[in-house]
């Protein structure tokens, strides 16, 4: 399966922070840049997003509170399940993490190249990732609160406005000024990318150097690995089979079930991230460690899939047309066989 060239780069920054972990006033300066750069990050987000998608992704509103319910309700209740397998097979704290992992918002990126490559409804897949995005920044902490309580997020009330001031703020900013910037950000999406992927580097270094520092890493053993990567591959598994075959009982056209599928299975390592950073703290890089872990997982099964979808024929086998009406007049007046 293909394995994404920035998922490396992931590997390779979390090497370096173990090698050269930022400390003392290092580490204050690579705090406040991947916050700043989380926030470039979502402003960017709001210059690309199209007021119009958005208002006409609304009349979708089956499709996108399909895949909030999957994202923030179906997810969450795996996560709370998973619960049963402390200490057997998690650790506590990786628990906190994975749990922390079902309740951050769906991609955005990803689900509309998977859904595209796939020949799904792409407008769909944007705006249910944007929705999903917008949702999570009052909705993933106040889950935190309630399910991870004091001793896993140390969620408050200043972690809140802390949350909206690194990610709403900016993205509705980039929202407001859209008019005059949205020609420039079209013209150099490539190049913005960059500063995308960047943004998260930065964040990844920051919260794995604040956890090297902390020494939490003794608390996680090969086999506590392997036992995390096959709980998550389980719910991956889990969430791809929901999604696809849930939509289907809803009667969504194969296109929508596309977007359904790839939105509502997926996690955001770039709205998790600045999240754990600050619900967490100095354990952000243990928090974190499912999340990213996940992440690289979905894109790799996510390929796979939607290169097989690309190939599906264009009449969707699973939703037979209903017979037209002079067909059914034909037969009802055609003479009976003797």
């Amino acid at each position: 399966m293909p394995i994404d060239p920035y998922i490396l780069l992931l590997l390779g920054t979390v090497g370096l922070a173990a090698l050269l972990p930022a400390r003392g006033t290092s580490a204050d300066v690579a705090s406040g840049a991947s916050t700043a750069a989380i926030a470039f990050l979502f402003f960017l987000y709001g210059a690309r997003l199209s007021t119009r998608e958005a208002l006409d992704g609304l009349r979708h509103w089956r499709l996108h509170v399909t895949v909030l319910a999957c994202t923030f309700v179906v997810f969450p209740a795996l996560g709370l399940a998973s619960r049963a397998l402390v200490p057997v097979l998690l650790t506590h704290p990786l628990y906190q993490g994975l749990l922390f992992l079902t309740l951050v918002p769906s991609t955005i990126q990803s689900s509309i190249a998977f859904t595209s490559i796939a020949r799904g409804n792409v407008p769909a897949a944007i705006c249910a990732g944007s929705f999903s995005s917008l949702v999570g920044i009052v909705v993933t902490p106040l889950l935190a609160a309630g399910l991870l309580g004091g001793s896993g997020g140390g969620f408050s009330a200043d972690s809140l406005v802390k949350i909206v001031l690194q990610l709403l703020v900016p993205f509705v900013a980039g929202q407001l000024l859209r008019p005059w910037i949205g020609d420039f950000v079209a013209r150099h999406k490539k190049v913005l990318g960059y500063v995308d992927r960047g943004s998260i580097l930065l964040v990844v270094y920051t919260a794995f150097s604040a956890g090297m520092v902390q020494g939490i890493w003794h608390q996680v053993s090969p086999a506590r690995l392997g036992a995390l990567l096959a709980v998550e591959a389980v719910l991956l598994a889990v969430m791809l089979l929901l999604t696809w075959y849930g939509a289907k009982a809803l009667r969504f056209s194969r296109e929508d079930r596309i977007a359904i599928q790839f939105a509502g299975s997926k996690k955001s390592l770039a709205s998790g991230l600045p999240m754990a950073s600050v619900l967490f703290g100095a354990h952000a890089s243990l928090a974190v460690l499912p999340l990213m872990l996940f992440h690289q997982m979905q894109l790799m099964v996510c390929a796979v899939i939607a290169k097989r979808r690309s190939h599906d024929p264009e009449p969707d086998p699973h939703t037979a047309p209903e017979p037209a009406a002079p067909s059914r007049t034909t037969v009802a007046t055609s003479p009976r066989p003797r």
